[in-house]
């Protein structure tokens, strides 16, 4: 890894799950963020668990696609309503035991009171032989007044994230 990366902070879950991970406080030192996770749902339903991005305790105001590939099928979809802030998938309790899906979230420019924040998301998970999945996400967050990113939660779309699940927030000095 580049040495212009600097870990700010990493969330491990415990025992009996969490509900979300959530960095707070995110200092605005840096000019890029990339958080980098290895999420298991406890959901025991469907192969896959969505996984939803809140910027700025805000689960509105963003759009975006994600691109995603099964080994033997390739699809596109434009979450709306109620997942819209789905930015990619996970393993989840149906998927191979202590498989953990990995994702990477990468936010450019995040300090910006200008712009809106552009994301980009790069996701795989697997189910040992018998399924694979790898999406890529591009997100727009645009909440119509900028503001430089302090916080972002994730969540699983059902039930909790895992034990053992992991993220690590990066910040990315322009060296």
């Amino acid at each position: 890894m580049a040495n212009t990366y600097e870990a700010i902070a990493t969330v491990t879950v415990g025992s009996g799950g969490a509900a979300n991970i959530e960095f707070t406080s995110i200092p605005g030192t840096y000019t890029d963020l990339v958080l980098k996770t290895s999420l298991r749902s406890t959901n025991t339903s469907g192969d896959w668990d969505p996984v939803k991005i809140n910027i700025n305790s805000s689960a509105s105001n963003f759009s975006g696609v994600i691109l995603y590939g099964t080994g033997s099928a390739a699809d596109s979809e434009t979450p709306s309503g109620q997942d819209i802030t789905v930015s990619t998938y996970t393993s989840n309790a149906n998927n191979t035991a202590s498989t953990f899906g990995n994702i990477e979230i990468y936010i450019p420019n995040y300090t910006s009171t200008s712009n809106a924040k552009s994301i980009s998301i790069d996701g795989v998970s697997e189910n040992n032989a018998t399924a694979a999945l790898a999406s890529l996400s591009a997100k727009l967050f645009n909440p119509g007044t900028q503001a430089a990113i302090t916080s972002i939660k994730l969540l699983p779309y059902g039930l909790n994230f895992a034990q053992y699940s992991t993220a690590t927030i990066y910040g990315i000095k322009n060296s």
